[in-house]
Formats: structure tokens, C-alpha cells, sequence
């Protein structure tokens, strides 16, 4: 698999050389400063080529896509749509006509992942991202005071919600909306609790089933300019995958994948494999949903959570959690096998460590949240092994 690492663009405190030295070869990264619905130029793509390659000894390029975001309006389904669609099909174009062939987006409502902790604090002094279910309650029901909140959640964290929201101070709460809206790593736009009430009420008619045929609209309108410009779309499942904040969520489970590569049959038309994301879900076996759909995993991001009964989880080593990280990985190379050996030229599957605990020198260091250097190094190294004696075992391509 080829090995890669997500990078926010120039103000990344994370410098490029690092992550050469960390293993990786391939750049994930977007246009984060360009807002969503306006046409990514060939020129914009370009410059961000020539700042990743300009060291050509770090033998670096620009891998995959993540992301080219999708406009509110066309989730809702709201408006006259034409525009979006031919400014994203428009953006698909000019990529290929760099180069670029692998892209990965969600179509999460309103909030991308999303965390009530950023540094929850880990045996000698490291810190994760964590999601207590009763603070996000808390939020939902007593902060943003959304109508029916209540009902959505279970009566015993309701209890500890009414506990936490009651000692906690201003500057706490303050502190659980900014962990809440820290899962925009790349938005173009962030949101105080009036703002989140205003984009809330615009999904107020918005079902599962509605949010569902929206999605279906969108595929039909961009796979196949993907599929005739070569680029294949990886949509990445929902994290975590249950509905928040009232909105619907329709990528959370290996149906809802099944229904997103069925909508429009075509190899353009794929998935990312968020092994975090489907891993926080107790109804998800990841390893399964990898056997399942392996011919449309065109991306992975592999990372591991640690589930409790009440709902909340936190990010996990690695190899840890309760994922079988080993397992998902024997998929993915037997996958890549199964393409080198059908003659496809583009087989090999793009990976990165996804979410690292911050570690040593990385704890307070101003990176993205989830995003350290360290503790994402780390995690590469562990997949790196796990990989090569995967590979090795089984004779398998890497």
C-alpha cells in the first residue's frame, strides 16, 4: 500500500521533510482556503504540486484528495443546484488535468468527526481525542437547547449530562464547543451556538431517506465526469456513524456503503475505508465491510477507537481498540493483489495513519487535532510492520 500522511497546506506546523522522514511518500491534502462550491483552477492545484514536490529529493507528490468538500445546499437539496454540480464536476476536470486520481469526501451534515475531548489524558503524559456521550448530551440538550433533544438520548447519560452541564463553568462549556467544532479540520466557516442553530433548522425537513436521495442525486451527477477523466471517489463513512444534533447520517454502516457503490455501478464511484470511523459503531465489523466491498476501498484510513456500552469511545493505539487491525490489512493486500494480477494500472492502495495520540515533544504543540506528528508516526511505523509481514507471509504485493 502506498503510504501517505495528511498535510493542511502551508500553515501546517507539521513541515513537509518531517514527514518524509516519517516513512511517508504520498501528500494527502485540499484547497482548504478555497470555500466550498467554487471551482478548485488548475493554477491553485498546481501551486499546491509545486510546493509538495519543490524538494525533489524528498521525493514527495501530492496522492489523494482529501477533500473537495460538498456544498451544504446540495446535502439539504435546496435551491438551483446546476451550478454546484458543474463547479464540482468542473473541480473533478482541472484535478485530473494535474494528475490527480484519487478523491475522498463525505457528505456528513453540518459536522465532519466530532469529539468532546481533545486531550483526554493517557498514562504517562500523552493525550487523545475522546467522545463522552454524556457531554456531547450536555451540548445537544442544555447548550444548543434543541427541541425533542432529550429523546435522543439514554435516560442514564441524560443524568450525567444534567450532572456536567451544571458544574461546569462557562469556560468549560466554551471548551466543549470548540472540541465540537474542531472536527472541521479544513472548513472554510466554524459556528457559536446561534450559527449551528441557523445551519441546523435548514436540515429541519431533511430525513434520512431525503438526505439519502440526495446523496444518490450528487453520485449521478459527478461519477460518471469522474469515471470519463479517470478519477476514482472514495466517500468516507460518518464519525461517528450514528445521527447528531437531530441531523440524519446515511454512511455509517456496510449497508449504507453497499447502497452508496450501488447507486451509480461504476469503479469511479468507491469508498474510503475509515477503520476508526466504522470501528466507533458496535453494529460495524470492519474487517467484514473490507471483504465486502475490497473492490471499491480506493482509500484507507486506518486508525483504531475503544468503545464503551454508554456510547462514548476514544481514539486507541493504533493496533489497539477494538478493531482486528490485522485482519483489515490482510484484505487490502490481498485486494491490491487481486488488481495487480487483473493488469490494473493503478492497484496499489493509499493509506495513511489516521488520528494519533499526541506524544513527547508533540503534546501542546500547535497541530491539528488528531493530526500530531509523533503519535501519527508512530502509528505508521506499527502499520508499516504489520504490512510488511502480512505481505511477506502470504506472498502478497505491498
Amino acid at each position: 500500500m502506498e503510504q501517505t500522511w495528511r498535510w493542511f497546506g502551508p500553515d501546517d506546523a507539521i513541515r513537509l521533510d518531517h514527514i518524509r522522514q516519517a516513512g511517508a511518500t504520498g501528500i494527502v491534502t485540499a484547497l482548504h482556503q478555497i470555500p466550498y462550491g467554487v471551482v478548485w483552477s488548475v493554477e491553485e492545484i498546481r501551486a499546491r504540486q509545486a510546493m509538495i514536490e519543490a524538494d525533489a529529493s524528498l521525493g514527495l507528490r501530492w496522492s489523494v484528495v482529501e477533500s473537495l468538500p460538498v456544498h451544504e445546499s446540495i446535502k439539504i437539496g435546496e435551491g438551483d443546484l446546476e451550478p454546484l454540480f458543474d463547479n464540482y464536476r468542473q473541480s473533478l476536470r482541472n484535478l485530473a488535468a494535474c494528475g490527480l486520481r484519487t478523491l475522498c469526501y463525505n457528505f456528513m451534515p453540518v459536522l465532519d468527526w466530532t469529539r468532546t475531548e481533545l486531550s483526554h489524558p493517557l498514562p504517562g503524559g500523552g493525550r487523545a481525542l475522546r467522545f463522552n456521550a454524556h457531554e456531547f448530551a450536555a451540548f445537544d440538550c442544555f447548550m444548543l437547547e434543541r427541541p425533542g433533544a432529550e429523546a435522543d438520548h439514554a435516560p442514564e447519560v441524560m443524568a450525567r449530562a444534567r450532572a456536567w452541564f451544571d458544574a461546569a463553568s462557562e469556560s468549560t462549556r466554551r471548551s466543549l464547543l470548540s472540541s465540537i467544532m474542531a472536527g472541521l479540520p479544513g472548513a472554510f466557516d466554524r459556528y457559536d451556538v446561534p450559527g449551528l442553530r441557523r445551519v441546523l433548522d435548514r436540515y429541519r425537513e431533511v430525513s434520512a431517506e431525503r438526505l439519502r436521495e440526495n446523496l444518490a442525486r450528487f453520485l449521478r451527477e459527478v461519477v460518471p465526469v469522474a469515471e470519463e477523466v479517470g478519477i476514482r471517489m472514495a466517500i468516507h463513512p460518518d464519525d461517528p456513524p450514528r445521527p447528531l444534533l437531530g441531523l440524519p447520517r446515511v454512511v455509517s454502516t456496510g449497508d449504507d456503503l453497499a447502497f452508496v457503490t450501488g447507486a451509480v455501478d461504476s469503479v469511479a464511484n468507491g469508498i474510503t475505508l475509515c477503520t476508526g470511523s466504522l470501528g466507533a459503531g458496535p453494529m460495524n465489523d470492519p474487517p467484514a465491510i473490507a471483504r465486502r466491498l475490497a473492490p471499491r476501498i480506493h482509500f484507507a484510513h486506518l486508525r483504531n477507537v475503544a468503545k464503551e456500552p454508554d456510547g462514548s469511545f476514544m481514539e486507541a493505539d493504533h493496533l489497539g481498540g477494538d478493531t482486528d487491525m490485522v485482519a483489515v490489512i490482510r484484505v487490502l493486500l490481498e485486494e491490491q493483489g487481486r488488481r495487480r494480477d487483473a493488469g490494473e494500472s493503478h492497484w496499489r492502495i493509499p493509506m495513511r495513519p489516521d488520528h494519533g495520540h499526541e506524544l513527547l515533544d508533540d503534546v501542546g504543540r500547535p497541530t491539528h487535532p488528531g493530526y500530531p506528528m509523533i503519535g501519527r508516526l508512530k502509528g505508521l511505523a506499527e502499520l508499516r510492520g504489520v504490512m510488511q509481514a502480512t505481505a511477506a507471509l502470504l506472498d502478497l504485493p505491498l
